[in-house]
């Protein structure tokens, strides 16, 4: 089984939000296309990033537990990640935005948009030499800039409630990769290259790479659906 762990881990993320998005009450099979294509054209600099940072040991992957098929020096159970997370996180933003007024979270856009890109910009200007941690905050800063200013993205505050939601379940599998209940993690990183803050196992530099992530499929995925 040890091969089959990464596997594993992206079939159990997306297997229950696939299963309940044929419910009758909450259709989001009907959503499928929006959300492919949204998934694959975030995945695309996603994975790029991902190719760069593996050839240059910024990161590497343990193929203890991979099947071993690789794509571009990524296992192929990375290519997996960028839809089956995506998947679980569109899916359950779709489903509270659906069934819950979150609206009012809207109020909270301007301040999570300046605080971020100001703290982002502090940490890129302070940690430049890291590579990770210093493409994250860009990128990061970037996004907000785009989403906030350029195309008036009402939604922030909600999609950053809704991330703070699945760090619940953010947690566990990002652990998991990480090292958490392991003899060695999925992942490894280059301590020269992020913080070394870690959440558990997690490096903190993750759960941004992760909301940035998050925010540019679900803009994606609006704009698609209205199409």
């Amino acid at each position: 089984m040890k091969p089959y762990t990464y596997l594993l881990i992206n079939l159990l993320t997306i297997s229950i939000c696939f299963i309940f998005s044929f419910d009758k009450r909450i259709q989001f099979n009907k959503h499928f296309p929006a959300f492919l294509k949204a998934s694959i054209l975030v995945a695309i600099p996603f994975i790029a990033w991902d190719v760069w940072f593996t050839a240059h040991q910024v990161w590497w992957f343990n193929t203890d537990y991979t099947t071993g098929l690789m794509l571009l020096g990524l296992p192929v159970e990375e290519w997996l990640f960028f839809i089956c997370i995506p998947f679980s996180c569109v899916f359950t933003y779709f489903c509270l935005d659906k069934f819950f007024n979150l609206t009012w979270l809207s109020a909270f856009n301007n301040i999570i948009v300046f605080v971020s890109i100001i703290t982002c910009t502090v940490i890129a200007l302070l940690h430049f030499d890291k590579s990770y941690t210093f493409v994250t905050a860009i990128v990061t800063a970037a996004t907000l800039i785009y989403l906030h200013f350029v195309v008036r993205a009402a939604w922030i505050g909600q999609a950053s409630f809704v991330f703070a939601i699945l760090m619940l379940g953010f947690f566990p599998v990002n652990g998991v990769l990480t090292g958490t209940g392991l003899e060695s993690p999925i992942v490894n990183y280059n301590p020269k290259s992020f913080l070394n803050i870690r959440i558990l196992t997690i490096p903190i530099e993750d759960a941004v790479y992760g909301y940035t992530q998050f925010l540019l499929n679900i803009y994606l995925f609006k704009v698609f659906q209205k199409q």
